[in-house]
């Protein structure tokens, strides 16, 4: 029999970790070891414990060997799948030509490797290399992804830190135009469920500033057109603010936006406009606003007249900062979606 001497401090922390340690095998190992210090035999142990003899010896010499740090070690004897000696040809083919389904990558793998594997194993395996099945996004095609980092970098994220700092008030100016229709989506119901569908194409147009701090949105509404009249007017909304402190409009390059009437306007009531790189609306944080407000109002939802449409959006959006608080703090973080150039499918 092993002769082993045990401190008190080690017999205090093999009593504790027999029951409170997070994983039951090292939990297994503490009450051998705690056995053992209490004097008892082999035999008894092993009967105590409810594992065999070669067992206890085996978990005796783990402590022998490197104390109880050593028992905390968890090893398993796990068979490697034969995909994995083929693991970067198959990983260097799917990053340039993604499966589709399960089905399909089986049969992409038989043809790279010769083996044939059932979609589950091939599916476990997909995940052990850190693959998974995400929904394709989209991107304009003229965007240009080093740009839109010179800007994040250089131009926005030094004012957005002004603005958190309370030194500055940045906004996130874009127009929607919602179209009074049936917005579908999916819901859990025991049967489809139909919604009315209003007939024609009479829109609610909101051109709206996003405060990036406060998610206050200050905004001009209309049923015709935006154009530079209604963002002279949402310039002058800003200004009645009263803020003691430099503004900056964050923009796309919308012609209307870009007029000079607005720009001179701008100018006198001291507005920095800090137009976006062409194609960038992942850098417009009232992007996701309008998202939000769809989800909210009108998604599944049926407005018998246009009044009532045009007024489930505004007062939507009139109390989104106070409503919907928790949501908007979640949704609207100062986190941008940037794009890695490998991401992009060019077929």
């Amino acid at each position: 029999m092993i002769k082993l001497e045990f401190t008190e401090e080690d017999k205090r922390l093999l009593s504790y970790g027999r029951f409170n340690h997070p994983h039951p095998r090292v939990q297994l190992k503490m009450e051998v070891l705690w056995l053992k210090s209490q004097g008892l035999s082999h035999q008894k142990i092993a009967q105590f414990a409810g594992v065999s003899v070669n067992t206890v010896t085996s978990y005796i010499r783990d402590y022998q060997e490197g104390g109880i740090e050593k028992l905390k070690e968890i090893k398993f004897n796990r068979p490697k799948s034969e995909l994995t000696e083929h693991q970067g040809t198959i990983e260097a083919y799917f990053e340039s030509n993604p499966p589709a389904t399960i089905n399909e990558a089986v049969k992409r793998i038989e043809e790279l490797t010769g083996i044939k594997r059932s979609p589950t194993q091939v599916r476990k395996f997909l995940k052990s290399i850190g693959m998974r099945c995400l929904k394709v996004g989209t991107i304009p095609s003229k965007a240009d992804v080093e740009a839109q980092d010179s800007y994040r970098e250089k131009e926005l994220e030094p004012r957005l830190e002004e603005a958190k700092a309370g030194k500055r008030a940045v906004f996130f100016v874009d127009a929607s135009h919602f179209v009074m229709g049936a917005f579908v989506n999916f819901i859990w119901c025991f049967k489809r469920i139909f919604i009315k569908s209003p007939s024609g194409r009479k829109r609610f147009n909101v051109l709206g500033a996003l405060n990036a701090i406060t998610h206050e949105v200050i905004m001009v509404t209309n049923s015709s057109y935006i154009t530079g009249t209604q963002v002279c007017e949402l310039l002058e909304k800003i200004a009645e603010l009263g803020l003691l402190i430099p503004i900056t409009l964050v923009l796309d390059n919308a012609r209307y936006q870009k007029c000079r009437i607005v720009q001179e306007l701008a100018e006198s009531l001291g507005i920095e406009l800090l137009y976006l790189p062409p194609y960038s609306p992942n850098l417009n944080l009232i992007e996701r606003l309008w998202k939000f407000v769809k989800k909210k109002c009108l998604y599944a939802k049926y407005y018998e007249d246009f009044t009532q449409f045009s007024a489930a959006i505004s007062g939507c959006l009139e109390d989104a900062n106070v409503k919907y608080k928790e949501e908007l703090d979640s949704l609207l973080t100062l986190r941008f979606q940037r794009f890695d150039k490998s991401q992009i499918m060019n077929v």
